[in-house]
């Protein structure tokens, strides 16, 4: 472990609250210190839940650990069911109380409960987040799902499935699974139960009734799905429907599994991102080169969409999903690109720093990242901050999250050129920082000001230049790098929002070649350097 500022992921007994959030009729029971109580906060303001997460705490104090914590927890245990009567209890201990190994699983199951108690043993300086939530739901899913008896489908009755993996505090699930619901039903394919994300512990009995499993999200359910596998004869979807070409292979692999027809549905798709990719006011996104972070899932078919539907140029692709690193460095091969794969977002930020990209796709951190560095940029996965819970219909995936990713997308980059025409226009009469809000008849608008000149800025940087010190070895010494008149001139054509990048990179073609003054010919040498 080490300290942090941010971090992608919390420990595991967060991705277990995740799972118990998600479900209905489960109480998770939580030894932990009183510190570790924010959790909640991140359900009731990031989610923007109406109620508190069917958490409870044991809240022990610094006195208590010298008296009988187990005695502690076995009151909260028994308060819990008294008070929630909830048809199962999951039990387990933060990563504090790890570390007083009072086996909170053979303490709950004891104490002779009207109900089914699940321990979860989670690993907390070993694992994460994810990891954790893809644990609980495994062992809930081994707990509670029977095999069925074997029976045939009626004539005419349809095929159904599990959709396996939303949680709680997930990037769109909500979103996603009622559009995922929809392509379903359109194919002809029943939703038998939904899980984690609004089962119950019966609900989850009866997984095992099911024609065959989707996973929508590999990180929290493909280990149940694939324990389904190898002991129902379940077969599962790989194929996550995010993007254009995913969606349409997604109901391709459905159809083949169910012996369906999907022609009708692949005729019929409503996306409008193939069209607005190839569109006018689309061209000048050709070649955009991006830079992708996030978790596997998501990376991985943001990296896809980017190089296939969009026109971009994949710089850059990473993961903090460590489980899932070789399938991001399978990713990053095809575009020719080093895999990222880092829970460190000092490692991300020196990256993109290092690449330079023109848009960054990526989390919460990333956004900060960009905005920090003045790139335009996109959030595309967990962790999330409360934008990212729009009251609105946003999906990720289907058809219809192709539309709101294109959207989400393009929407920084064409920000920035409708700063740049306004810009341009920053004399005109209309406006001017000096005029009044056109729209608004009653007011007069002001005449322009006066022209002005614009103001020779002076770009110093500095060089580095070997120096002997007075032991005889090599030192730095400063030299300015001064643009001359002309090629000021000349940089003030480039659009506003990407001349910060030019004369960057400009300074740093000047820097490494032991230039002091940059040139016309300069400024054009480095356009076609960085342009390679």
């Amino acid at each position: 472990m080490k300290l942090t500022l941010w971090t992608y992921e919390g420990p595991p007994h967060i991705g277990a609250m995740r799972v118990a959030t998600a479900m209905e009729g489960l109480h998770y029971v939580l030894h932990a210190p009183q510190g570790d109580t924010y959790a909640d906060l991140l359900f009731t303001m990031i989610e923007r839940r109406s109620k508190r997460p069917p958490v409870t705490y044991t809240t022990f104090q610094a006195r208590d650990l010298g008296s009988d914590t187990a005695e502690l927890f076995k009151t909260a245990v028994t308060e819990a069911y008294e008070r929630f009567k909830p048809q199962a209890l999951l039990v387990g201990a933060s990563c504090t109380a790890e570390l007083i190994q009072d086996d909170p699983g053979g303490l709950a199951r004891s104490m002779g409960l009207p109900v089914p108690v699940v321990p979860v043993e989670l690993p907390s300086y070993q694992k994460k987040e994810n990891w954790g939530s893809a644990e609980t739901f495994y062992q809930l899913v081994r707990s509670f799902t029977k095999k069925p008896e074997k029976r045939e489908r009626a004539p005419g009755e349809r095929p159904r499935c599990n959709i396996l993996g939303p949680t709680a505090l997930g990037f769109r699930h909500r979103d996603d699974v009622a559009e995922v619901t929809r392509l379903l039903d359109r194919l002809g394919v029943d939703v038998h139960v939904v899980a984690p994300l609004g089962a119950t512990p019966a609900d989850l009995v009866t997984l095992g009734e099911a024609d065959f499993n989707v996973v929508l999200y590999p990180e929290t359910g493909m280990v149940a799905a694939q324990w389904l596998m190898r002991n129902f004869g379940q077969p599962l979807v790989k194929t996550v429907p995010i993007g254009y070409g995913a969606t349409r292979e997604f109901i391709t692999e459905v159809a083949k599994l169910t012996n369906i027809d999907p022609t009708p549905v692949l005729e019929e798709d409503e996306s409008r991102l193939p069209w607005y990719s190839r569109s006018v006011d689309s061209t000048y996104l050709t070649g955009k080169r991006v830079f992708i972070f996030g978790d596997a899932t998501h990376a991985v078919a943001a990296a896809r969409m980017a190089a296939e539907e969009f026109g971009f140029t994949v710089v850059g692709l990473g993961t903090y999903s460590r489980e899932f690193g070789r399938e991001v460095r399978e990713a990053a091969a095809k575009y020719g690109v080093e895999a990222t794969i880092t829970d460190d977002y000092l490692e991300v930020e020196a990256k993109i720093t290092e690449l330079q990209p023109e848009l960054v796709l990526g989390t919460q951190m990333e956004r900060h990242i960009a905005k920090r560095l003045g790139i335009p940029c996109a959030v595309i996965s967990a962790p999330v901050h409360v934008q990212d819970f729009p009251a609105r219909y946003s999906p990720q995936m289907g058809f219809e999250g192709a539309n709101v990713i294109f959207d989400t997308w393009v929407h920084p980059l064409m920000m920035g050129l409708e700063e740049h025409l306004l810009h341009m226009f920053r004399d005109d009469m209309e406006f001017h920082d000096d005029a009044g809000a056109s729209h608004l008849g009653s007011v007069k608008v002001a005449p322009p000001p006066a022209p002005r000149e614009a103001p020779m800025e002076t770009a110093v940087d500095t060089v580095a230049a070997p120096a002997a010190d007075a032991a005889g070895e090599t030192a730095v010494a400063e030299r300015p790098v001064v643009w001359d008149a002309a090629a000021e001139q000349e940089l003030r054509k480039i659009p506003f929002f990407v001349r910060g990048k030019a004369r960057r990179n400009t300074e740093r073609f000047a820097t490494e070649r032991g230039l002091t003054t940059i040139t016309v010919d300069t400024l054009y040498d480095a356009k076609a350097h960085f342009g390679r």
